[in-house]
């Protein structure tokens, strides 16, 4: 199936004369040195008729050889044709066995298959062309991912092209109820993307929404699923992701099966995943290859650290700053000796903790992987012991603000973990300003920002806010797989149930 995009329209249908196409082809095209013409004669009755041709490829896109010894040795053949249209469309229907063949009636439509690494093939006195499937991929093999690894699971993720990722998908979901629409985005870079959905159990609503956003799309380039993604999604304005991406198949199929629709795009091994409910975010793939009392503790264990990678810095900044009676009086004093010679508030020494981490982190992240991890562990330990002896910051603070890293890698979502890290910041400054006050009001302004978001048309809270009480088997914690025989009740399935109930 094809969705229709909105670009511009066809600009007028080829001509039948070869020598015409061909000088505006190049033209068109800027006379680019990567678009190779292959002239071929086919000869016919002995020298009687000859019929002009060429065909029109990519250099290091396509492999259009063994076509081109194909189309020749027809030529060559016994069989005989009337017109030029006759021998191609014969050699479209009967003869080509590379792939794909599409008829080309326009400029756009030529256009468009030549530069997505077809042959295109053009005779004389033939008012329209043929397209056939050599596409030379060049690409990386399918190897395990490199962000959401598991420890029990899968091994394989998707890369960067999108027809290898659709079959990963098939090979996974042999059901015909499995529907793809394919579209192309960007203007300039026509970018193939792929919709797909469980038809029969998808809301007809979220998919409908899903296509008709897509088609607002009006853009030069595609070049990652992030683009999508912020075109798509529901609030531009907030810290909190509302659309999941993966590079898991399997997690793919478990959320189609769940009424979830998907987005691959050409060029990306990431993918979208509509809608996205917020306690998605520190569920993994890894929950369901695991007994459920292990991965319902290591779910909570998630929250747990996500609570204390939110709050623990700014709790420590209002105690210590306005609240130290809060604290035992051993504590109080061994904190008090620590920050004897230390010149900053409380909060102006997380800050510099903070930042300094942060800055760590991306320089790991950018830095070669040979020395990138080494770097960030050597850098962490030196440069935190060196400002604790320099007196610039307590000892306490440095472990206050490791356990805030560790906890913020304990989530399986990387995006949810960026909006930890900048909230984290905004709480810290009323905790200085307010002490605990300020603390609580943050966060409870963050639950109403959570509770006030929308993906595609579902609640971001749910099935917390509003309460769903069927789908709590699947939240904080995860019941075993045989007594979850419904589907999420907050996707709106259109087939509730999964399995037989037992």
């Amino acid at each position: 199936m094809t969705l229709e995009n909105n670009g511009e329209a066809a600009n007028g249908p080829l001509g039948d004369r070869l020598k015409p196409v061909l000088q505006q082809l190049t033209a068109a095209t800027g006379e680019s040195s990567d678009i190779a013409i292959r002239r071929v004669t086919l000869d016919q009755s002995e020298g009687e008729m000859l019929y002009e041709g060429a065909v029109v490829f990519v250099e290091g896109f396509t492999k259009p050889e063994p076509m081109i010894h194909t189309l020749l040795r027809l030529g060559q053949s016994e069989r005989r044709f009337a017109a030029p249209r006759e021998l191609l469309a014969y050699y479209a229907e009967r003869v080509v066995s590379e792939g794909e063949v599409m008829w080309l009636h326009t400029w756009e439509e030529l256009l468009d298959a030549l530069l997505s690494g077809h042959s295109i093939v053009l005779l004389d006195h033939c008012p329209f062309a043929i397209a056939v499937g050599t596409q030379d991929i060049k690409a990386r093999n399918v190897e395990e991912p490199n962000v959401q690894s598991v420890v029990r699971g899968p091994r394989e993720g998707f890369t960067e092209v999108l027809s290898w990722n659709l079959s990963m998908l098939r090979r996974k979901l042999a059901s015909p109820e499995m529907r793809v629409e394919k579209l192309k985005l960007g203007k300039r870079t026509r970018t193939d993307t792929a919709v797909v959905y469980m038809t029969g159990i998808a809301d007809e609503q979220v998919v409908s929404e899903v296509r008709r956003r897509m088609r607002t799309i009006d853009i030069d380039g595609v070049l990652e699923s992030n683009y999508i993604e912020e075109f798509i999604q529901d609030e531009q304005i907030t810290p909190f992701p509302t659309i999941y991406n993966t590079e898991r198949p399997d997690t793919i199929v478990a959320n189609l099966l769940e009424g979830r629709v998907a987005i691959l795009v050409d060029g990306t091994p990431f993918a979208l995943i509509v809608p996205a409910l917020f306690t998605q975010f520190f569920q993994s793939s890894e929950d369901y290859y695991q007994r459920s009392d292990f991965s319902s503790l290591i779910r909570m264990l998630r929250f747990g650290a996500f609570l204390l990678a939110l709050l623990t810095p700014s709790f420590y900044i209002a105690i210590t700053t306005f609240h130290q009676e809060m604290l035992p009086t051993t504590l109080l004093y061994s904190l008090a000796s620590q920050r004897q010679g230390v010149p900053f508030p409380a909060f102006v020494e997380a800050a510099i903790m903070e930042v300094t981490f942060e800055i760590l982190r991306e320089a790991s992240v950018r830095m070669p992987r040979t020395i990138g991890q080494s770097m960030s562990i050597v850098g962490t330990l030196v440069i935190g012991q060196a400002a604790v002896e320099a007196g610039l910051v307590s000892a306490a603070m440095v472990i206050v603000v490791s356990i805030t890293a560790i906890s913020n890698f304990v989530l399986p979502a990387f995006n949810i973990g960026i909006a930890v890290r900048m909230i984290r910041f905004a709480l810290m400054l009323l905790a200085a300003s307010f002490g605990l006050y300020g603390v609580f009001l943050g966060f409870i302004g963050i639950m109403l920002h959570l509770a006030s978001l929308q993906s595609f048309g579902v609640p971001y809270m749910a099935p917390m806010a509003p309460f769903v009480r069927p789908d709590q088997k699947d939240t904080l914690y995860r019941v075993p797989i045989p007594r979850m025989f419904r589907r999420p009740k907050s996707l709106k399935p259109q087939d509730v149930i999964r399995e037989k109930k037992v």
